[in-house]
């Protein structure tokens, strides 16, 4: 059965997952990449290297997330929302999104993009010399559905 999800549910689901999708738009190409993040019940937070998505994302602030939480092809949670993008170059906000991520609980096999330094999963004394690109999504709309199936059998 399809169902909307209420608001708990989508916080719910942004909150516990780690892998979600970002769409950006600019110069006529749309284009979708996953990313890691961490979510705050206010901002999507992301740490990456400069790219196709940072500089369409730069030209266009306006973006796209999604996130699901798959159990199997009949059970599952997605959440839709959109957002404006905010690189985050100012010392204090950069470190506090910084921490944010090393603060997420990541499985023990885990992809290389999630570990923000090189002495992974232990942070530098100092979070603002990681290299790379900080940012966040405030968002603005979140949406969602999910389908749970649960098999009945004749008697």
């Amino acid at each position: 059965m399809f169902q909307q999800l209420t608001p708990e549910q989508i916080e719910a689901v942004l909150a516990h997952q780690i892998v979600g999708r970002i769409g950006c738009h600019a110069d006529g190409k749309t284009y979708v990449v996953p990313i890691s993040y961490a979510y705050d019940g206010e901002y999507i937070y992301a740490h990456t290297i400069e790219g196709l998505k940072v500089h369409m994302m730069r030209k266009n602030p306006n973006v796209c997330f999604q996130v699901d939480n798959m159990a199997d092809m009949a059970n599952w949670q997605s959440v839709i929302t959109w957002g404006e993008y905010e690189e985050l170059t100012e010392e204090e906000e950069r470190k506090k999104a910084l921490q944010i991520l090393m603060g997420r609980s990541l499985p023990l096999i885990s992809s290389e993009t999630t570990h923000l330094s090189n002495n992974w999963p232990f942070p530098p004394d100092d979070v603002n010399q990681i290299p790379g690109i900080t940012f966040r999504i405030r968002l603005h709309e979140k949406t969602g559905r999910s389908e749970s199936y649960t098999a009945s059998f004749p008697r």
